[in-house]
């Protein structure tokens, strides 16, 4: 049997063309399931920015909702070459006289002068321990630079920290040098960081400990046991124990571990750091030097007015998106997204309720509406904040206002519940969960049933084909038929016509 490779090639008919106007009449459903897919996935879309936007503004007014940020401070210093300030939600206002009298610094020892830094010491092992140098009636530290006896105590004692073991480093023939022992110091990291400085001098390489920490407690004691081996002493170059006198002092003691010491409206403060937390509530002092300075906290109304600012911003990001996703275009007839939107509806309004609904205040002072702290809408649903209004609330009424956003209990104010509106919106079970969920099973069973069409179409078109190239075939044997026949008549009148 003849067979067509090309549909229309045995018959001459235009069959591929025919099949193509089929297959394109056959998938008019699937365009139109398409399009229904597409208006959905722009419904979903749409459905995400809303949420984003809800996101937005829950954020902003949880954190109104939260009393302490109406507390929230700035500290000012007058004189910031001396100290700074900060403040936080748990200052005071005020006004605080300061002076600064020591500032907190940790020990720095140097030990004696050495030709190089690679010469061989003995071996041993460095155990250092840390806290506070006190000096007894007849103690003194020796502070003039060209005395024999320079930055060594005489008299003095040492008492290590309560519960402190201090630690241990192991200088053995891998690291008995200069250099290895300031590198096996450094590797214990354990508070004390070791240098090697060249002065200039014959014997110029001196081994420098500085404890990490400052403060009184921060000095140290050093002690080297199980010495061995030859070479230049570890114990003559480290050994440092002011319990031993000036003997035991191997080491110069070029810097002083000390608190800080200032005054707080001639109240007497000591500090372990130059960063000092606890000499006014809530109040952060970072000393700088010496000297005197004055200290204002008042209440950060900025900060609160920019809060209030962000509510205001967010919601109307939220209102704008709404109205942007629900738009109608007369003109065209062309609708959003959301346009009738039943969810969106819901929302509006149960958030436009919720906002123009007082609060319940106690109080011929109470403040019990936006209106009240310069908060208004406008015509275009929108909000609107009158910033000289709510400072001067903030300032004649400042727990009024912060009653009107949230409490403690986290169920009143205009934060609070916002903050509780919007999370049973976009629960698993809120409105706005079950609208999108909704949409994606519409779109999972449009994905269905478009696989179904398509499989539907296939094989229609399948069935088309198999037909147009029967039909082909045929037509083509005919007109081979018709060819054959015409030459075989063509011979017989051929060969009457010759007798």
């Amino acid at each position: 049997m003849t067979t067509i490779s090309n549909l229309g090639v045995g018959s001459g008919l235009d069959l591929s063309s025919l099949l193509d106007q089929l297959t394109t009449a056959e998938q008019a459903p699937l365009n139109a399931i398409k399009s229904r897919a597409s208006s959905y996935q722009a419904k979903l879309s749409a459905y995400g920015t809303l949420q984003s936007m809800l996101g937005a503004f829950q954020g902003a007014a949880k954190q109104l909702a939260d009393p302490a940020f109406f507390n929230s401070t700035t500290a000012a210093s007058s004189n910031t070459s001396i100290l700074s300030a900060a403040g936080s939600n748990t200052a005071t206002s005020g006004s605080y006289a300061i002076n600064v009298s020591m500032l907190a610094q940790s020990q720095s020892l140097v030990g004696a002068g050495q030709a190089t830094q690679t010469a061989v010491l003995t071996t041993g092992t460095i155990h250092i321990d840390f806290g506070t140098i006190t000096d007894q009636a007849a103690g003194t530290l020796d502070t003039n630079p060209k005395s024999p006896t320079y930055g060594t105590y005489s008299g003095a004692t040492f008492s290590a920290n309560s519960g402190s073991t201090g630690f241990d480093i192991q200088i053995d023939n891998t690291n008995n040098t200069l250099q290895g022992v300031r590198d096996a110091i450094n590797k214990v990291n354990a508070g004390v960081t070791a240098s090697i400085i060249n002065d200039g001098s014959t014997s110029p390489y001196r081994l420098v400990l500085t404890s990490n920490a400052t403060g009184a407690t921060s000095s140290m004691r050093i002690q080297v046991n199980n010495e061995a081996g030859a070479g230049t002493s570890l114990s003559g170059l480290l050994a440092y124990d002011v319990n031993a006198g000036s003997a035991g002092q191997h080491l110069q003691q070029t810097t002083a571990a000390q608190n800080a010491q200032l005054t707080v409206n001639n109240i007497a403060v000591q500090s372990t750091s130059n960063t000092v937390t606890d000499a006014i509530q809530g109040v952060t002092l970072t000393l700088a030097q010496t000297g005197s300075s004055t200290v204002s906290v008042q209440r950060d109304t900025g900060t609160i007015q920019s809060g209030v600012q962000a509510f205001v911003t967010a919601y109307n990001n939220l209102q704008k998106a709404a109205t942007s996703l629900s738009a109608y275009d007369p003109s065209t007839n062309t609708g959003s997204p959301l346009t009738g939107d039943t969810t969106l509806r819901i929302i509006q309004s149960q958030m436009r309720g919720l906002m123009n609904a007082p609060q319940a205040g106690s109080g011929a002072s109470a403040i019990t509406t936006l209106a009240q702290v310069g908060v208004t809408f406008q015509t275009d649903g929108t909000l609107q904040l009158d910033s000289s209004k709510l400072k001067n609330a903030l300032n004649s009424n400042p727990t009024g206002v912060a009653a009107l956003f949230g409490s403690t209990d986290g169920k009143t104010g205009y934060g609070n519940q916002i903050n509780s509106l919007i999370t049973t919106l976009t629960s698993s079970n809120g409105a706005l969960t079950s609208a999108t969920s909704g949409i994606n099973q519409t779109l999972k069973d449009l994905s269905n049933q478009y696989t179904a069409q398509q499989d539907l179409i296939n094989a229609t078109i399948a069935s088309y084909k198999t037909q147009f190239t029967q039909l082909d075939m045929i037509v083509a044997q005919m007109k081979n038929t018709s060819t054959y026949l015409t030459q075989q008549f063509s011979a017989m009148t051929s060969s009457s016509s010759s007798k």
